[in-house]
């Protein structure tokens, strides 16, 4: 692995320069014996520990967090229950019809009443020469902390649609649940039906998703389908999908935009902190490592910054523009992907990654998940904060350019600690 940064390793030997000078003679006199950085090409042993210690990149599909809603919920039932209500293979369909109240102009409806209804076996035949996989972080709106990251193998919705020959008035695709026959549990989302027809902006498609690693779905992750939406967070992915309707409306009528939630917002660039020392000696190095999520715009740098807490914020500056920011070091693609995928090796094809080596063709991969690590300083004692912040690829540092609540959580992310 790369060593880190020059500029990073400059920038925080200034950093640390002034912390001791703030300290006096005694502090100056142990910066000068600081041997930190004088061989920047070889790791430090405590980083390259807390390294070793990082996650998988890959969830295991069974450790993916669980925000499922109903009551019951779906994946409680027993198999007996499931079957009785559709939610296994064999006896999964998909009805995809027009919108009642808005309707779309349909020669070919799949409908349960006339025998059409779209099943498991007519998605596997059409996976035989549409199947899609893709890497994505699945993320909910308003937690933050991503649910886990996967490779997500599916058919584009799309092949579905034009099953129900589609012919005028079609403007918006709205798509539900099971939700235990409860009108009040009801979950539904949407997309405007071009983001099903077309993979704009270089994005996977649309799919309806049955396999995670390599693994078919379980109960718990949407069984036996789910609709997996490639950018967005989670609540446009819906689980145990059972209904699809091609609509006139113009606008969504998301269930979570009823909380005044932004229902179009697409996944944000944003980075969190893993590891660092609750408290540490004067004088050691510390060892952070994170993650970032690589939301919509990519993913160019994280960035950190160590302040002392008795330091004065700068007024006004609220994003911490003006701060001492230094770039830490994404690392590399893992040589363990995690996520129990077959022969620890990327199934092939998975877009993203070279079908025959089976590495990433670029990194880090857009709308997916990046470790980070950093080798801070020693400092004095006293208390401090830690920030940490990425850069997308247009330049736009965390929180921007999307710093609104209800639109995907991407705060600068702050953790306190004490060197004594």
């Amino acid at each position: 692995m790369k060593p880190l940064p020059h500029d990073f390793l400059a920038q925080h030997t200034h950093l640390t320069r002034r912390f001791f000078l703030r300290s006096g003679a005694a502090g100056l006199a142990a910066m000068s014996t600081l041997p930190l950085f004088a061989e920047a090409a070889k790791r430090d042993p405590a980083l390259q520990q807390v390294i070793d210690n990082l996650e998988p990149w890959l969830t295991k599909p069974d450790e993916f967090q669980d925000v499922s809603r109903g009551n019951p919920q779906p994946h409680s039932l027993d198999e007996a229950r499931r079957k009785e209500v559709g939610l296994t293979r064999d006896t999964w369909s998909l009805e995809v019809v027009s919108d009642p109240e808005n309707k779309a102009r349909l020669r070919n409806p799949l409908t349960k009443e006339k025998n059409t209804a779209f099943t498991f076996k007519d998605l596997m035949q059409l996976a035989e020469t549409h199947a899609v996989r893709f890497p994505k972080i699945m993320t909910c709106l308003n937690i933050g902390c991503p649910l886990g990251n996967g490779i997500w193998e599916g058919v584009p919705l799309r092949e579905v649609l034009w099953l129900t020959k589609p012919s005028k008035d079609l403007r918006r695709v709205f798509y539900d649940g099971f939700h235990n026959d409860d009108p009040k549990q009801l979950f539904r989302s949407s997309l405007p039906v071009g983001r099903v027809l077309e993979d704009m902006y270089g994005l996977p498609p649309v799919i309806l998703c049955y396999k995670l690693n390599g693994q078919w779905l379980s109960p718990e992750r949407g069984a036996p389908v789910r609709m997996v939406v490639p950018e967005a967070y989670g609540f446009k992915s819906i689980k145990w999908l059972s209904h699809v309707f091609l609509s006139n409306r113009v606008n969504a009528n998301d269930t979570y935009g009823e909380k005044n939630n932004d229902v179009d917002s697409p996944l944000k660039t944003f980075c969190e902190t893993i590891s660092l020392p609750k408290t540490v000696k004067p004088g050691q190095p510390i060892p952070v490592t994170g993650y970032a999520q690589v939301g919509i715009s990519g993913l160019k740098k994280v960035q950190v910054w160590v302040q002392n807490d008795d330091e004065e914020r700068v007024a006004g500056d609220k994003y911490f523009t003006k701060a001492p920011w230094s770039d830490a070091e994404i690392l590399p693609p893992p040589k363990d992907w995690g996520g129990d995928v077959a022969d620890n090796r990327i199934p092939s094809p998975t877009q993203g990654f070279d079908p025959d080596t089976g590495q990433p063709r670029m990194w880090p991969l857009r709308l997916s998940k990046a470790h980070w690590a950093a080798l801070l300083p020693g400092l004095p004692p006293g208390k401090y904060t830690f920030r940490s912040r990425t850069i997308d690829d247009n330049g736009a540092a965390q929180p921007m350019p999307r710093p609104f609540m209800k639109s995907g959580r991407a705060a600068i992310d702050q953790v306190g600690f004490k060197v004594e």
